[in-house]
């Protein structure tokens, strides 16, 4: 068929408000037109090239709505991109510790508000139960900020809407290129009721875009879809305690991390203080069936402190362990968990998360010269290299730590005793709080090395076995 001067693409019919809008709009130069017929519909599809300079705004899709997706979506409609959210449970109360970085209050622009605790003091607490103060070093402005997941993702959310983002209600059932991979993705989505966010009412709506950002989490169906590849996960299982005010003043800036074989093979427990309650729980990726004898164990192990307390809530969810084989296929980019931005040994995500969906979004924004051409893998593999250049090393070092202090107790209590060391906590908490590998001093290193091999070797003469420990990184099932 020949195209006409001027072509256009009708969009699909939207089902809701804040779904795609009926809009006939022009295609840019170097688009490649097919025409096609689906009820009674005549449908134009473009086959657009990279590059190539549209006449309507670049329209991008972001799978879920948390930190990656959210902050994906404000850069995206802020450089006036046509930008849609689509998340599946508005109120998402995900198993996570919920500590956020210093660097990201500010980087990010978060109002107090949404902090519910500013922790300055942590507890290391070994297999022994030797406890260990952490945060002598850290400066009077110098806190971990934490929130519950609600509440952060919400305003993520709410910020990404007031940048121009179409956030939709519903569940992302699939996508897929019928142009081929310059041709546009077509998302189908389950679109929930506008008024009461649920499935009655629920209608399937087709939105048609030029790029998918997918947020997706763990279990994420655009990595699937575009054969990003497995990789293993954590389960994370996590409790909510309400306990009475005197036991809650304990925790007020005070956050614990418990470990040893009971309450974790391959990981470390924890009791986080939120608003109103205590977050308290653990995590696995080599023994997952075992995690509810771990819940009981770090339950039991922070004993008085939470006795009596009340169980509000309860939360489990895959949390990645490395990121996926591949991130990045034509025109669709992962990020956040869906990508495996997790890391080792602190099991932080929340930072990660949302500065991937920034660099993703931000790449998108530079690479479409502001939503007016058509991008490319090319443009996307930029937020790629940035991001690997940027957090590759922070990722490696504590790989390597994990792999060190969580293969048995006799590690793990060298671990607590080196972080007595107020010269590994200024390093540990630079490197934490703003987010760099912090260079050390050469003779403070060699001492330090001299120190954990000396608490290696004084914790394993020290250990008593009654059978074989579980060393990092055996699987389920191996022998």
């Amino acid at each position: 068929m020949a195209a006409a001067a001027k072509p256009t693409v009708a969009a699909r019919p939207a089902a809701q408000q804040q779904a795609p809008r009926l809009a006939t709009r022009h295609l840019g130069a170097g688009a490649t037109l097919l025409a096609s017929k689906r009820g009674d519909l005549s449908r134009v599809h473009a086959v657009i090239q990279d590059g190539a300079k549209l006449d309507r705004p670049l329209r991008v899709a972001i799978v879920g709505g948390g930190p990656a997706g959210a902050c994906a979506a404000e850069e995206c409609a802020k450089a006036g991109c046509e930008t849609y959210m689509i998340e599946r449970k508005m109120d998402n109360c995900k198993p996570c510790g919920g500590a956020i970085p210093l660097c990201m209050i500010d980087e990010f622009d978060l109002p107090s508000e949404i902090i519910d605790r500013k922790v300055n003091r942590m507890k290391m607490i070994s297999p022994s139960n030797v406890e260990v103060d952490i945060g002598e070093t850290l400066k009077p402005t110098e806190y971990i900020g934490m929130t519950r997941r609600e509440i952060l993702d919400d305003f993520l959310r709410k910020r990404a809407e007031e940048k121009g983002t179409k956030v939709i209600n519903g569940l992302f059932m699939g996508m897929d290129q019928q142009e081929g991979e310059k041709g546009p993705w077509t998302m189908k989505i389950n679109e929930y009721d506008a008024v009461n966010g649920n499935e009655k009412g629920m209608k399937k709506t087709e939105l048609e875009v030029d790029v998918v950002i997918g947020a997706d989490g763990a279990n994420s169906r655009v990595a699937k879809i575009i054969g990003a590849g497995d990789y293993d996960y954590a389960i994370a299982y996590q409790e909510r305690i309400a306990i009475d005010d005197k036991k809650m003043d304990f925790y007020e800036n005070l956050a614990e991390m418990y470990v040893g074989d009971d309450v974790s093979p391959d990981f470390y427990g924890w009791v986080f203080p939120k608003y109103d309650h205590v977050g308290v729980g653990t995590g696995t990726v080599i023994n997952k069936p075992a995690i509810k004898q771990y819940q009981n164990a770090i339950r039991s192990r922070a004993g008085d402190k939470i006795e009596g307390g009340k169980i509000i809530k309860i939360e489990a969810h895959p949390i990645p362990e490395h990121p996926r084989p591949k991130r990045i296929q034509g025109r669709v980019a992962l990020v956040g968990d869906a990508a495996g931005y997790v890391t080792k040994c602190s099991g932080e995500g929340i930072y990660f998360a949302a500065k991937s969906g920034r660099m993703a979004g931000e790449a998108i924004a530079a690479g479409s010269a502001n939503g007016q051409r058509m991008v490319g893998e090319r443009d996307l593999r930029k937020y790629l290299s940035k991001w690997d250049r940027t957090y590759w090393p922070t990722y490696k070092v504590l790989d390597i730590l994990q792999k060190v202090f969580y293969r048995s107790n006799a590690a793990r209590e060298a671990f607590v005793e080196m972080c007595s060391s107020q010269y590994v906590q200024r390093m540990t908490f630079d490197s934490y709080l703003y987010k760099t590998v912090v260079p050390g001093n050469p003779l403070d290193d060699i001492k330090l090395l001299f120190s954990t091999i000396g608490s290696i070797l004084r914790a394993n003469a020290l250990r008593v076995t009654d059978g074989p420990s579980v060393t990092f990184g055996k699987r389920e099932g191996q022998a």
